[in-house]
């Protein structure tokens, strides 16, 4: 999977699409993301120790990654291409512009 958490992302399918944000959490395993104010629930809370107040809150449902694209600072939502620099890392390219990300 080559979306890590913190990067910038457009959501390309669903109810938000077009919405860009941060990615807040990857799940690898399942192949999703998490992403800030995407794909939000409503979940009822008792109050516990930890929030006093109970009732409605929001939570961040995952997304699959096929439905989001990373976003290039110069050229926009694009898809990721892999390279190997001089000392043999392999680091994630744009596919438009051939910058680094």
């Amino acid at each position: 999977m080559r979306i890590h958490k913190g990067d910038k992302v457009q959501v390309l399918s669903g109810k938000d699409r077009g919405k860009q944000a941060h990615v807040v959490r990857a799940i690898p395993t399942e192949g999703k993301v998490i992403v800030e104010g995407v794909h939000v629930a409503k979940k009822s809370a008792k109050p516990t120790r930890a929030t006093m107040q109970g009732g409605l809150i929001d939570k961040f449902m995952p997304v699959s990654v096929s439905s989001v694209a990373i976003v290039c600072g110069t050229c926009g939502p694009t898809r990721i291409g892999m390279r190997i620099d001089e000392q043999g890392r392999k680091l994630r390219v744009c596919r438009k512009c051939g910058a680094d990300l």
